[in-house]
């Protein structure tokens, strides 16, 4: 059995002003391609450093690039928002794991007494005419 293996996925660094440019990334050490989030080329996985470097020269390249720097700010603000969602998440899980849990040990507990009825009951032999 092999595993799938996918692409890389770029992301553009942040040069010393905060903007978002395009620093291709060397391909010896990127395996299986890369793949670039900007949307043009929905699933085209690129092969070469010569390649790609093209690609970040197209128009809907750079107009992505474009739209990460004038929305950066709306990104940290949307990611702060993310932990917090996330954060609540969690305690929400472990809250019902902890319920989840604590019903199985009920659910556990009932068939147990369960049990015990059920074989004591076949055990004990009872006069039927004794009856009232």
């Amino acid at each position: 059995m092999e595993l799938v293996v996918e692409p890389d996925i770029y992301s553009p660094s942040i040069n010393d002003s905060g903007l978002y440019v395009d620093k291709v990334p060397p391909f010896n050490y990127i395996k299986k391609g890369l793949v670039c989030p900007c949307g043009s080329r929905k699933d085209k996985i690129y092969e070469s450093h010569s390649v790609f470097v093209a690609h970040t020269k197209t128009k809907a390249h750079q107009k992505w690039i474009e739209s990460l720097n004038l929305n950066r700010a709306n990104f940290y603000v949307e990611l702060e928002k993310s932990k917090e969602v996330i954060s609540n998440q969690r305690l929400i899980i472990a809250k019902l794991e902890k319920d989840i849990n604590n019903k199985i040990m009920t659910i556990d507990y009932l068939t147990q007494q369960l049990h015990k009825t059920l074989t004591s009951s076949t055990n004990s032999s009872s006069d039927l005419l004794d009856f009232d």
